[in-house]
């Protein structure tokens, strides 16, 4: 081989191969290669004076090829190396990649011109120019992580604007003031509250304080991209500086709440923490953009706002139409211990790109305090940053030094652009501290003390950056100490109003917007409404819900339920639940009402019985006849989920919050799979009236019944449900036919009355005849609480079983074969609100009647009995009834139900034994005659 002929710049790859292979085993290449390689390794990869001309451009581009590894290596790993502690500690050894030696450049190259590419376009440099470019833009107050993304397009536009102005951008002198001036306020108002509520909990925002600029930053920058409403999801840590900095609440009122209560028995049981409470304005932006904020209302639960707050964006875009999230966006600020350490960030992030869940990507803010509450990052978790689990989007992570106001400002405006332009998340590390403990109250220095030394003496953000204003001659001493004039003489005043005669407590908002013509309350106060279909309306509706499209290809056994169906709806036989369940959906959105339903396996349904949506065949397309129900109906949307139920109910939640027009299901693929969203439900469906005056009328389908089918697929745990229940939150049913279903759904948005609705769904009984309802019962029914015993004759009746759901008809076999006339079966269809006066009307229907008992399919300690006992037995005691209630069921049990089938057949007969135990062997009449 002619080596000298091969040292050219057309075959550089394999020279720099060569080379590299050298370095790692001298043996592994062709020994005749090795004296030129050697020489060249030993000139710090300066070809050899011997070598003719186009070796020495070979070394050039040798080298350039160097210097592009050093570039690229800065864009990849330039993050390791930034200076993001405001607390200046050490950080682990940066990316090899990051010295120049690594890739064979040195001193002796520095002045030495190579093409520095994009990275200074147009122009050649010097090594010394393109290393601190590179040092400048990846390595100061700013690391971003944004290499690693497929995407080419997002690479090289956010390439292209941090190399141009190395990621440093000076505002105009007038928004430096603008930004000291804030500043100045979070700062002394939180010193105000130290001083005049001392030791009061109020999670400061100091050492953190220019997360109030960053998020003002990305409110303006937002609102210039076309952004018109932006809603916030937060947790407490300097929630009370944002609700009066960003959220514009009076002072006097935040102020006033932390003022002992004259009135304590104004809120006995409701309201909340003021670090939870949420706030709404009308906002004009420094440009003149009109703009709507929403802060949420926020449990003590860290990040379960942030599928609520991904939901409720998803709710008011599809009320708007913003289809692509121009217009609506969210806004989330996490801790860095909850973002990597609660499971429901990933949910939500998984939902981000979802069809059903997609909102046009979210701006979502790390305040890393660089510890939770007592925990070390290095006990907390197991990757370099918190935000690394936002790489399973591929999205940019920008970390930035808190104490850089103006570093601060410019990542926002990057965000806040990045996501106007892609309509993806956008993630922002911004790397802080806590100047005090977890709150006020506590110690930090017990498990902190070496951080705490350091805090100690550290200046706050807006010292740090007034020092640099001075410097600059944008502003003077006596400037500054005017500011601090002018805010302490606001809060002074505040103060005073706050303390003053004419002071009220602040009360909750009344309802507005889209919930001015909604209520809530007690249940009492709004009368049921109609919710029968004419049959003239029914039967157009059936005729779209039982066709398809020509050339759609059914599957043959959903060809036969759809045959079915059409039999149903002629009144040739009794409605099953799929038909009342879509029929019901057909009924409210022609009639304008939209419905969206999610969760798992939805579309077909767990036990094959919704068939909501038909599959092609042959094509795989997906069709539902409620998608074409004619001119003027609403938007039908069904959608299966992820396998999540925590993420995806805060998600619901959200969006029925801002929909209270709609019919919003979730259904779980198995009743007790709801477990995996109790937070959600505790905190948010249940109690989100009383403790913030938000009203949702979200429906919960929750299969349950008792099957033999184990421990997990048997319990929807009703007795939860129940014993949540209080003040008329929430509405409560176990039904008996499919008939009850669609009242019970068309009632939820027909009546004004908006509560959420947990429903028991059927498992086995979706195939069980007896339950199937009558076509009239659609068209001339409506929803019944309580269901009386048609079959029984009162004068002859001596016990009354009351019951609910499937155990019904278990107990009406029994009855009917052995020909029992004695005993009534009162189904109690709604548990809560808890219908109290119709049943103690069923009751005395039976004056003969000595025996009263509950019979359920649960165990003792589940199901309805507890709940049922407290609130019939003390109505039966006030009304001097001599029949006291008792039980039969299952005995207490740790688990839920048997994970046998034997063993379940075996207590269904111990239950049905006992429940016609102790009567008389003469039969006094058949229920069949």
């Amino acid at each position: 081989m002619d080596i000298e002929s091969t040292l050219s710049g057309h075959n550089l790859a394999f020279l720099e191969a060569l080379y590299e292979a050298y370095e790692k085993d001298p043996s592994s290449v062709d020994p005749q290669w090795v004296p030129v390689l050697r020489e060249l390794g030993a000139s710090g990869g300066k070809a050899p004076e011997s070598l003719r001309a186009d070796t020495r451009e070979a070394e050039q581009l040798y080298l350039q090829s160097r210097v592009d590894k050093l570039i690229e290596s800065f864009r990849l790993h330039g993050h390791t190396a930034a200076q993001i502690d405001p607390l200046g500690r050490p950080r682990e050894a940066p990316a090899a990649g990051l010295d120049p030696a690594y890739f064979g450049l040195g001193e002796e190259h520095m002045d030495r011109e190579f093409d520095p590419g994009l990275l200074m376009p147009g122009r050649r440099a010097t090594l010394r120019q393109i290393f601190t470019k590179l040092l400048n833009t990846y390595c100061r107050s700013i690391g971003v992580e944004y290499w690693h993304m497929q995407n080419l397009e997002q690479r090289t536009w956010l390439q292209a604007r941090m190399e141009a102005c190395e990621n440093k951008v000076v505002p105009p002198p007038a928004e430096q003031q603008r930004l000291l001036n804030q500043l100045a306020g979070v700062e002394d108002v939180d010193k105000f509250l130290h001083t005049k509520f001392l030791g009061a909990k109020r999670f400061s925002v100091s050492g953190a304080e220019s997360m109030i600029s960053l998020i003002d930053t990305v409110i303006e920058e937002s609102a210039e991209l076309g952004v018109g409403e932006v809603c916030i999801g937060m947790a407490h840590r300097g929630r009370l500086n944002v609700l009066m900095s960003i959220m514009g609440k009076p002072f006097e009122d935040v102020f006033l709440e932390f003022e002992k209560s004259n009135h304590p028995e104004e809120l006995l049981g409701a309201g909340d923490v003021k670090y939870h409470l949420g706030h709404f304005r009308e906002y004009k932006t420094s440009r003149g953009h009109d703009m709507y904020l929403a802060l949420a209302f926020n449990p003590s639960h860290l990040e379960a706002i942030t599928p609520v707050i991904a939901g409720r964006v998803r709710g008011k875009q599809d009320q708007l139409g913003d289809l692509d999230g121009s217009r609506v966006m969210g806004l989330t600020l996490h801790g860095d211990a909850a973002f990597i350490g609660q499971g429901v960030v990933q949910e939500t992030l998984n939902l981000s790109r979802l069809a059903g869940y997609r909102t046009g990507g979210s701006v979502r803010v790390v305040v890393n305090n660089q510890v939770g509450f007592t925990t070390d990052p290095k006990d907390a978790r197991s990757t370099p940053y918190a935000t690394s689990i936002a790489h399973m989007l591929d999205v940019p992570i920008f970390h930035v030094n808190g104490d850089d106001v103006e570093a601060v400002v410019w990542v926002a405006r990057l965000a806040a652009g990045f996501r106007q332009r892609f309509k993806t998340d956008v993630i922002i590390d911004l790397v802080c501290f806590r100047r005090f403990g977890h709150n006020e109250a506590d110690d930090p220095t017990f498990t902190q003390p070496v951080m705490y030394d350091l805090i100690k003496v550290h200046p706050s953000v807006r010292s740090i950056y007034q020092r640099e204003l001075m410097g600059r001659g944008t502003i003077g001493a006596a400037e500054a100490e005017a500011i601090d004039g002018a805010w302490l003489a606001t809060f002074d005043r505040a103060l005073a109003v706050a303390r003053g005669e004419n002071a009220h407590k602040p009360r909750l908002r009344p309802m507005h917007g889209v919930w001015s013509q909604f209520r809530g309350g007690p249940d009492r106060d709004t009368p049921d409404v109609p919710t029968r279909l004419p049959r003239p309306q029914l039967d157009e509706l059936a005729a779209r819900i039982v066709r398809w499209p020509d050339g759609f290809n059914m599957h043959a056994k959903v060809q036969r339920f759809a045959s079915e169906l059409k039999d149903m709806y002629s009144g040739a036989a009794p409605l099953t639940w799929q038909a009342a369940e879509l029929l019901a959906y057909a009924s409210l959105l022609k009639a304008g009402h939209p419905v969206r339903f999610s969760g798992q396996d939805v579309q077909r349904g767990t036990f094959s019985h919704r068939h909501a949506v038909y599959t092609d065949t042959k094509t795989g397309a997906a069709w539902s006849p409620l998608f074409e129900l004619g001119e003027g109906q609403a938007r039908f949307e069904i959608y299966n989920s992820p396998l999540s139920e925590y993420g995806v109910l805060g998600f619901e939640f959200g969006y029925s919050i801002c929909s209270p027009t709609n019919l919003v299901v979730w259904e779980a693929q198995f009743g007790d799979f709801g477990n995996g969203a109790q937070i959600i439900i505790d905190n948010f469906i249940v109690a989100s009236e009383d403790k913030w005056n938000r009203l949702s009328g979200l429906t919960l389908m929750l299969p349950h019944g008792y099957e033999g089918q184990g421990p997990e697929h048997s319990s929807a745990r009703l007795e939860r449900f129940l014993q949540l229940c209080a003040e008329d939150n929430i509405q409560v049913c176990n039904l008996t036919t499919p008939a009850q279903v669609f009242h019970a759904l068309r009632r939820q948005v027909l009546r004004p009355w908006r509560k959420p609705l947990v429903l028991m769904t059927p498992k086995s009984l979706l195939r069980s005849r007896p339950s199937f309802s009558p076509l009239e019962a659609f068209t001339d029914g409506g929803f019944a609480r309580v269901i009386d015993d048609e079959r029984a004759e009162p004068a002859q009746v001596e016990r009354v079983m009351l019951c609910s759901g499937k155990i019904y008809y278990d107990l009406a076999e029994e009855r009917e074969q052995r020909k029992e006339g004695r005993v009534a079966i009162v189904r109690v269809e709604q548990l809560y609100p808890f219908p109290e006066a119709p049943l103690l009307a069923v009751l005395a229907r039976y004056p003969n009647a000595r025996e009263l008992y509950w019979v359920q399919e649960e165990p003792r300690n589940s199901g309805a009995w507890s709940f049922v006992r407290g609130c019939l037995g003390d109505a039966l005691a006030a009304r001097d009834q001599q029949r006291p209630l008792k039980y039969i069921g299952r005995a207490a049990s740790a688990s839920p139900a048997t994970g046998s089938p034997d063993s379940h057949a075996y207590e269904r007969k111990l239950i049905l034994e006992e429940a016609f135990a102790n009567l008389p062997e003469a039969v006094r009449s058949a229920v069949n005659a």
